[in-house]
């Protein structure tokens, strides 16, 4: 595709880009059904892969689920006509139209769209594991990953089997029991979970879950805007219901040359931010309005900040209120999800869906160019009775007010 066709595409969606859903089966979780596949299609990429209990946003990251993986998996294809026949990635759109896309000044920063947001939807908990920070992501050729939380009421009608998640280290904590747990790794349960801390996980609130920070995140379906990065390591063995976890994953993402080392595997940790008494306090996030609730009211929608304390990735809430619209504008590009209610986004229909086969496209994910975004978008809500909610996930945008 030549760059003048995708210039013609963007003119004519008015900045705004319809993309097809990514689906990311995981062979070490169990799918919690929340996130509107359709119940025969959650293995439908056969049970050797995995279910598949993540969709991934906005994303120009391969899935990186190891030997029989497809090079275009995780990965976004931008639609250019109304059946899906025509498309692009949008790893290749960024290359071609650039700043143009993305925003001149991320493009010369970044030379790519350098993040992604997911439906992450386990049934279970899993694993204390950690996600390394930039200089040990680097040594295998990765970046460091980021991450926030977000549990939508929307696609919460049940809490799954463990609704909580455990977060960092207690503040006592010593090395020397970290250490001793990850030896045991082979031998059956590591107990590291002995060692940290869970919280209950709040409808319509999130965390921030930066590099080097043991998690074990819970059993909510979550919206987790991140780093364009799938690295990662699992530092438990047995989980609560007593699936095991490959000793391979303890070394995921290690150099070889530290395969075996445990002293790496500790350097991997940011002691400080794991024993962090106050870790509950610069962690979790509410929503924060964007401006004063009775000015936004009187224009029929709420817009709220929903993942705010990383200085890369950033998240809002955006509510329209039935049969009204709304001009957003906002100061960088950025994809969105439509996760409640119909109507329209410029010139495009604009509904969350019921029920997806695989394979099937939807009016539901969107991406923004940064021109379209600073002009401003025009959401309708067509319904009478009920709220139009989309979540738009940005890389770097200025007004966000990290914490």
């Amino acid at each position: 595709m030549s760059r003048s066709q995708l210039e013609k595409a963007l003119e004519n969606g008015q900045g705004i880009l319809r993309l097809a859903p990514a689906w990311v089966p995981r062979s070490f979780c169990r799918p919690g059904k929340r996130i509107k596949l359709h119940p025969d299609d959650y293995y439908a990429l056969g049970l050797e892969r995995g279910g598949i209990d993540e969709r991934w946003f906005a994303s120009t990251t391969q899935a990186d689920n190891g030997p029989g993986t497809p090079g275009d998996e995780g990965l976004s294809y931008v639609l250019l006509d109304p059946a899906g026949q025509e498309r692009i990635l949008l790893r290749d759109a960024g290359d071609l139209l650039q700043g143009d896309l993305i925003g001149l000044d991320l493009w010369r920063e970044e030379g790519r769209w350098p993040m992604f947001s997911k439906f992450f939807d386990n049934a279970g908990p899993l694993p204390h594991h950690i996600h390394q920070r930039d200089e040990h992501a680097a040594r295998v050729g990765m970046s460091g990953k980021p991450e926030m939380y977000f549990f939508p009421a929307q696609l919460n009608n049940h809490g799954g089997e463990f609704p909580f998640t455990f977060f960092g280290l207690n503040p006592e904590t010593s090395r020397e029991q970290v250490r001793a747990a990850l030896v045991a790794f082979p031998r059956g349960d590591n107990k590291l979970l002995d060692l940290s801390r869970a919280y209950k996980l709040v409808l319509d609130t999130g965390w921030d879950v930066p590099p080097g920070v043991l998690h074990a995140p819970g059993s909510l379906c979550t919206y987790e805007p991140q780093v364009a990065s799938d690295v990662y390591a699992m530092y438990q063995s047995v989980l609560l219901n007593g699936q095991c976890v490959p000793e391979d994953l303890l070394w995921k993402n290690a150099p070889p040359e530290e395969r075996g080392n445990i002293e790496y595997l500790l350097e991997v940790i940011d002691w400080d931010q794991n024993v962090d008494p106050a870790f509950s306090e610069r962690h979790f996030m509410r929503p924060l309005p964007v401006r004063p609730a009775d000015e936004m009211a009187e224009h029929g929608y709420c817009e709220e900040w929903i993942c705010y304390r990383c200085p890369v990735v950033s998240a809002k809430r955006l509510t329209v209120k039935p049969g009204r619209t709304a001009v957003i504008r906002d100061q960088a590009a950025y994809g969105l999800i439509c996760i409640q209610g119909h109507g329209r986004i410029g010139p495009h229909a604009l509904a969350s869906p019921t029920l997806i086969r695989y394979g099937e496209q939807t009016d539901d994910e969107f991406f923004v160019s940064a021109a379209a975004a600073k002009a401003g978008v025009t959401l309708v809500n067509q319904s009478q009775t009920e709220d139009l909610v989309i979540l738009k996930h940005f890389a770097r945008n200025p007004d966000c007010p990290v914490a």
